[in-house]
């Protein structure tokens, strides 16, 4: 038969497999559905009942907190900054060379296990870099949206080309329509709203990076949603703060009006000339300012005072503190509220947080690699080489796995012959330690050579 060549191929087989001759029933089509049928467009992604937080709303409040809250962007800084320094490189797998060749070129990556090669000055040529920026924006807003953009040329052996010319973001807030399949894949995305002209992106064209996505939640899940209320009541606690500090760093004014005069016999006359003082007194009070102008004019035998609180100000700096704890922990960054004021814990139980971190941004940086190979990669060699044919992989070095080099440990890696002194490594040891350029006219030589060289002597002597 025809197609035992085809399973032959694909499963290491020479004939049907049994169960498929028996009839036996294998599910090729789904029944069931991630999205309800009802529409193509969820119009509520996700079970979120906090109104605020509700898309597209959220994506504002998640602005802010990102923009106004030293602890959310310290937060989203140990997350976002380890992964962009890390070292991302192209896994040839069991990719064809030249195919390698174009995908690190287009992409200005290295090969794994090849060293690093210079790129062509050209003005639009995708950025790696910049990219891996506004790839992690998907951590504050949940999603974050590409499409692509190829530029044809020929290379040059005359065949064309699709290179790679960008990946233009399109801003989370600048999303409006989210198209999903039944079966949860992503059909489409479109932007703009009505009055300002609608493009629509099918997802042929887009790459697409999803913070934490369940079934067809195209939108994700914020890294700051656990963070939210926490944000909420240190906000407060700290526009209570202020106003504490304001309000009796100085005292409160109180003005106490002048007695009435006695010759005043009509009721009436009397109450309203109190309360004309009694106003009087309250404009005084309400526009007294601190400084070294300040002062006041009352009447005769009235009175001013600053009166302080009697008692126990309320401590706000305890729940700020736990809030940014709180805030802290919603991403496994214990360790950032360490070492701080009447902070506790030790060296060990530092170490034991950043390792958990560390675990997590793995996982982190592992799906940002996932998304891009399929939707980049993969879209880039099918264009240009087509479909099926084997692609590499984006891959990274583990973070957190780079060494400091110092003199003793490059010693040991020279002697135990894992590398080999040379002409490079010197030039790197030098411009490392910030020594001198070597000058060939003065070198003098190296103490191991000479004994090298002696010993024959001292052996026939």
């Amino acid at each position: 038969m025809a197609s035992d060549g085809l399973l032959s191929r694909l499963f290491g087989r020479t004939s049907t497999p049994k169960a498929l001759v028996e009839g036996t029933r294998v599910p090729t089509t789904e029944d069931g559905y991630s999205v309800g049928q009802s529409s193509t467009f969820w119009d509520t992604p996700d079970d979120e009942k906090v109104p605020e937080l509700q898309w597209p709303s959220n994506i504002e409040v998640y602005d802010q907190m990102r923009r106004t809250d030293a602890q959310v962007i310290s937060v989203l800084r140990a997350v976002q900054l380890p992964i962009r320094r890390t070292t991302w490189r192209i896994d040839p797998a069991s990719a064809a060379p030249e195919v390698v060749e174009f995908v690190a070129a287009n992409l200005g990556l290295p090969v794994l296990g090849q060293d690093a090669v210079a790129r062509p000055r050209t003005g639009d040529r995708f950025s790696w870099s910049e990219h891996l920026q506004l790839a992690l924006t998907c951590l504050p807003f949940g999603h974050s949206v590409f499409e692509q953009q190829y530029r044809i040329e020929r290379d040059e052996n005359g065949i064309p080309r699709a290179y790679l010319r960008k990946l233009g973001w399109r801003p989370p807030k600048t999303i409006s329509r989210i198209d999903v399949a039944p079966d949860g894949g992503l059909v489409a995305i479109e932007q703009g709203t009505v009055g300002t002209g609608k493009h629509r992106m099918e997802v042929n064209r887009l790459v697409v990076y999803v913070n934490e996505r369940e079934g067809g939640n195209w939108l994700g899940q914020s890294l700051l949603r656990p963070a939210y209320k926490f944000w909420v009541l240190k906000d407060r606690m700290l526009r209570i703060q202020a106003q504490t500090i304001d309000r009796n760093g100085m005292g409160v004014p109180v003005v106490e009006a002048p007695e009435m005069p006695k010759d005043i016999y009509d009721p009436a006359e009397y109450t309203k000339r109190q309360d004309a003082e009694i106003k009087r007194g309250l404009k005084i009070a309400q526009m007294f300012r601190s400084g070294r102008q300040a002062g006041a004019s009352i009447a005769h035998g009235a009175s001013i005072k600053l009166l302080g609180v009697e008692g126990t100000l309320p401590d706000a700096e305890k729940p700020i503190r736990y809030y940014d704890e709180q805030m802290g922990r919603a991403v496994l960054a214990n360790f950032l509220n360490l070492g701080g004021d009447n902070s506790k814990g030790s060296y060990a139980l530092g170490e034991t947080f950043a390792d958990f971190f560390t675990l997590s941004l793995q996982t982190i940086a592992l799906s940002i690699a996932d998304t891009a190979t399929k939707h980049i990669v993969e879209d880039l060699v099918d264009h240009n080489f087509g479909p099926g044919t084997p692609a590499p992989r984006i891959v990274f070095d583990e973070i957190g796995s780079q060494q400091r080099i110092t003199a003793a440990a490059l010693k040991d890696l020279v002697d135990s012959g894992v590398i080999t002194a040379d002409e490079s490594l010197e030039r790197f040891a030098r411009q490392t330690y910030n020594l001198p350029e070597r000058d060939p006219a003065t070198a003098r030589t190296n103490t191991r050579d000479r004994a090298a060289v002696n010993a024959p002597t001292q052996e026939a002597a």
